[in-house]
């Protein structure tokens, strides 16, 4: 009897250290999770730097809209960390392509930028359809010289489509005498800013009424600007090894039809992923060619195939 008796209490005394375990636990965990998020993730408002421009074009800082406009796009994409991250990592990638075609037609290197912000760098179809890096419309690159249809988009090729861009923004830049508003056009169209600059009897784009995406455009460019100019300064910590890099490529002309790209790439050591990653304009297992164009194929040297694509 006593036996039993001893193990009823030994076994309430368990049961009782077992609850009174798990409700100071339950009470350090609640004291935890109000404390620690407090002192260890802190949120701080970002000093907006006293001069900012776009392509050597000042912003006004001293007008209160464009200040906190410009307050926003700073707090918006220093705090979406995540994509920020990727936005750098792809400008190390491409931004090398696209710098120096930029430089050879006389446009700024700040609208490297631009081409972050339409498509984060990457080939992407807006609903609109829009392709490509630089988001180009179909009529518009047909205007432009670049061919479009069931075999090919070179919308999707970086380096035609960045040509493309350059072309358009002289053409905008000569029309309103501004890169800012040569960028805005970029987004609304030159008629569009065009009609907005006569109808409000304004010459710049700070002075405008704009709808949301078109009033946002170039305060998300030089938002983007400044943090990936100075990215340790806005809290994104990397090593060099962090980033991507573009493997190394050598090129192939052909001016005929090609019946089967698999075939095509094993002949060069590659896969059809791989090809494709490096022409991404290439839109089919095949290219008809009936008019003999000359094409150039990027081909990942067999050393690189295993880099960053």
């Amino acid at each position: 009897m006593f036996r039993l008796k001893f193990t009823y209490f030994f076994l309430f005394a368990l049961v009782l250290l077992i609850l009174l375990s798990s409700s100071f636990k339950s009470q350090s965990n609640k004291e935890n999770f109000q404390k620690y998020p407090l002192s260890d993730y802190n949120v701080y408002a970002i000093p907006l730097p006293k001069k900012l421009d776009f392509s050597g074009e000042l912003m006004p800082l001293s007008f209160p809209d464009v200040k906190e406009r410009m307050d926003r796009e700073l707090l918006v994409n220093t705090y979406w960390q995540s994509n920020g991250f990727l936005l750098l990592k792809r400008a190390h990638k491409y931004f090398p392509i696209i710098e120096p075609i930029l430089k050879s037609y006389g446009v700024p290197d700040d609208f490297k930028y631009l081409a972050l912000i339409e498509s984060g760098l990457q080939n992407v179809t807006s609903p609109a359809g829009a392709k490509g890096f630089w988001q180009i419309m179909k009529s518009t690159a047909k205007e432009y010289g670049l061919e479009v249809n069931a075999n090919v988009d070179e919308r999707n090729n970086l380096i035609l489509s960045t040509t493309l861009a350059c072309k358009y923004l002289l053409k905008a830049k000569e029309r309103f005498g501004s890169w800012t508003l040569a960028a805005a056009s970029y987004n609304a169209g030159m008629n569009g800013i065009a009609s907005e600059l006569e109808r409000q009897s304004v010459d710049n784009y700070y002075d405008m009424l704009l709808g949301q995406e078109t009033g946002r455009y170039v305060f998300r460019i030089v938002a983007l600007k400044e943090i990936t100019s100075n990215a340790k300064k806005y809290g994104f910590n990397y090593t060099d090894a962090d980033l991507y890099n573009y493997p190394p490529t050598f090129s192939v002309e052909i001016d005929t039809a090609v019946s089967d790209f698999v075939q095509f790439a094993k002949g060069f050591g590659i896969n059809y992923k791989q090809l494709k990653i490096h022409n991404p304009w290439l839109r089919e297992t095949f290219l008809n060619n009936k008019s003999r164009k000359k094409y150039t194929i990027e081909i990942p040297e067999r050393n690189g195939i295993d880099s960053n694509n």
